[in-house]
């Protein structure tokens, strides 16, 4: 899975203002003026690499992917050498006629199966990448209102790769924020992946 993919939430971070005023609070006549504000930033690439929900849900998807890409290459083998061995068999004319369009339309069959096999199961790790991003958001939006309660900032933006040009090192609280995911981060338990595995 291509790194991108797992830094797609950083859109989530994205000059989240953390008094939740929006557009509304800049037509307030109390809003900070700019020389009031008091902004953070959180490095989403380390994010991505240390909070333990993102680690944990990459090894488990890569596993998950792994298994369907294994799934898929020995159904998709096991049908081509059956292909071959039908070609073969035809052309040393092992076949009446009948029974040639009964193994193929047997082939057909096996091969539309694998199909909606493969359609499935990409539908599936879609989801589950969907689920996962979902919960990612929600889970440092929540974060972040508890803890800027007590920091006050009026501003907190995410950085991913380039898109923040220059930032003082000292408005980085990525590791502040990491410690405090990482300590509310409870593993779900083992048993749904065994569940996963018993449908298919």
């Amino acid at each position: 899975m291509k790194k991108t993919f797992f830094l797609a939430m950083a859109a989530a971070l994205v000059m989240t203002s953390c008094n939740n005023g929006g557009n509304t609070a800049e037509q307030k006549s109390d809003a900070p003026q700019s020389s009031d504000l008091k902004i953070a930033y959180v490095d989403i690439e380390e994010l991505d690499s240390t909070y333990k929900f993102c680690t944990d849900f990459k090894a488990e998807f890569e596993k998950k992917t792994k298994n369907a890409d294994n799934t898929l290459n020995q159904k998709g083998q096991a049908l081509q050498n059956q292909a071959a061995q039908f070609q073969q068999n035809l052309q040393n004319n092992k076949y009446t006629q009948q029974q040639a369009q009964s193994v193929n339309a047997s082939l057909q069959k096996q091969q539309a199966d694998l199909q909606q096999l493969q359609q499935r199961l990409a539908a599936e790790l879609q989801a589950e990448s969907e689920k996962y991003s979902k919960a990612l958001r929600d889970s440092i939006q929540h974060f972040l209102a508890q803890y800027n309660k007590d920091k006050k900032y009026s501003m907190i933006l995410s950085k991913a790769g380039d898109n923040v040009l220059y930032s003082d090192k000292s408005l980085d609280i990525t590791k502040e924020v990491v410690a405090g995911l990482n300590k509310a981060y409870k593993p779900a338990a083992k048993a749904e992946p065994a569940k996963a595995e018993e449908k298919k």
